[in-house]
This record gives structure tokens, sequence and C-alpha cells, in this order.
């Protein structure tokens, strides 16, 4: 008869995870950590603080893709987990292969990234650089996880086995408010493959979002198609953002950033959909 197999459940799973992870950290001696803001780095930076204290610092990316009110949530955030925090301005839009927006438009980002956060990982005498990548992130079309894995840049979460859920659940229990914060991409994913990535369409894409969460949607994307701004929210927040005085208002507001027409996608917020093109060959992300 066949030993039958152990009884692990989840809490104990979760726990075992945390052990490895917190070995995993201890063993890097010093750590600076790619900190967005978002749910997984914000995890990591908290467990990094608890494990190594002054020896953890994170460091957020800022530059023209990324949203001021997410810079400042990361800082506000970083302050909450009492870890010493470093402003890096990045400069992709100078990189012609990165600006051009190929479908491997983030390798060129990520590669930029890495290599300033490596050099200020030098400047601080901090020995490793990690970011938030998980168990089950889908490598199959990560072309920043390609500039990572190129430049040794650590996947802890990922080596200890975590999951998005789990991380979710840390947090949670953690008291983090962004325990269920909806994945937020960087604002040139708004544009699609092969328009090219400007500082006014980046400006328009931030502007447009923020005037649609300002109307209480939580989960949104508005798509850049030159004159065109489509607005995507959950299908069932379709009602409420088509409803006259909620959109008159939205249409005028992001007319006014410069786009002539503006659309609610009848088919809602689907993550990823810009990547349809390229699904088969290569897989996709998540934009």
């Amino acid at each position: 008869m066949a030993p039958s197999e152990p009884d692990v459940r989840p809490a104990d799973a979760t726990a075992a995870k945390m052990d490895r992870l917190r070995a995993i950290l201890e063993g890097y001696h010093s750590l600076l950590v790619a900190f967005s803001g978002g749910v997984d780095s914000t995890f990591l930076a908290a467990v990094a603080r608890e494990v190594l204290g002054d020896r953890a610092v994170a460091a957020t990316a800022r530059s023209a893709s990324l949203a001021q009110a997410e810079l400042e949530e990361a800082v506000a955030l970083a302050r909450r987990i009492g870890i010493r925090h470093l402003i890096v301005d990045t400069h992709e839009l100078d990189n012609p292969d990165y600006a051009r927006n190929p479908p491997d438009r983030c390798y060129y980002c990520k590669q930029d990234l890495i290599g300033e956060m490596q050099r200020v990982a030098a400047q601080e005498g901090l020995a490793v650089l990690a970011y938030g990548e998980l168990a089950d992130d889908d490598a199959a079309f990560r072309p920043g996880r390609r500039a990572a894995l190129a430049h040794n840049v650590k996947m802890p979460l990922a080596e200890a086995g975590f999951t998005k859920p789990e991380v979710r659940a840390q947090l949670r229990e953690r008291g983090f408010p962004i325990w269920d914060k909806p994945a937020t991409p960087c604002l040139a994913s708004r544009i699609p493959y092969g328009s090219a990535v400007t500082v006014q369409k980046l400006y328009q894409v931030e502007q447009a979002e923020r005037r649609v969460r300002s109307k209480g949607f939580r989960e949104l994307r508005v798509r850049h198609y030159g004159d065109l701004a489509r607005i995507e929210v959950p299908l069932a927040d379709l009602p409420r953002l088509l409803s006259p005085d909620v959109f008159a208002d939205l249409e005028r507001d992001i007319r006014a950033l410069g786009f002539d027409r503006v659309e609610a996608d009848p088919k809602g917020l689907r993550p990823g959909h810009l990547n349809e093109d390229l699904r088969g060959a290569t897989g996709g992300q998540e934009v």
C-alpha cells in the first residue's frame, strides 16, 4: 500500500514559505528592493525590513511612464514600512528602442532601470538588487524578466514559492490597505505596440485616468489610439460609466486633454488584450 500524502494545510505551507523567504533574505546580507509600491514589492520591502533592518533599502524609479499618484503612494508605503527610500530617475524615453514601442518594450525599460538601480546599490554598498517577481507570474512573455535574469537581479518571492493570493493575504494580515490593489502597469502599456511612446501621450493617459478615477472607478485603463481615448472598466461598472452625467463629464474633460473622441470599450476591462496579436507564438503580458 502506497503511503498517503502528508496533510499540508495552507497556513502551514505559507509559514514554510515565509521561513524560506527569511532565509533567502538573510543570505543576501544587504539588499536594494526595486520598489514600485505595488502589492509584490511592498510585501518584499516589508519582509526585507523585518529581516535585514537598515541593511534593506527601497528604490523607486521615477520617469514619465510612472503616474505621479503611484509615486506618492510608494513614498507613503515606504514610510509606513519604515524602510529607507530612494527615488531614482530613469530615462527610458531617451532610448529609441524603447520609444518606438516594440512588443519587447519592457526589456529596454528594465535594462535602463536595472542599470540605474545597480549603480545606486553599488553607491550605497548594497550587495543584492531584487524585485517582486512571483512564482505564479506568467513567464511566457515577460521581456522585463528576461532583462532581470540577464543582469542577475534576484527574485526572492518567486524563489520562496509565493503566489499572488498568498502575498495579498500576507499584506492584509499586516494591515496594508493596498492588499487588494489592482495591477497597475506603467502608463506606456496603454499605447499600442508600434505607436511611439512620447511624454505627451503618457501625460494624456495619466490625466485621463485620473479623471476616470475621480468618478469612483478603481480598476480602469484609458487606451491611447491617437485622437481616440478608449476607456476600459470592468463590465459590472460599464452601466455607471455610460450613465449620461458621468460619461458626459468624462468626455468633456478627456477631450480637453487633446483627444478628438472618447469611447467606452463595450467589452470592458481586458488586461493584456493589446498583446492578442502576439499570442500563440509568444504568449502575452498583462497590460
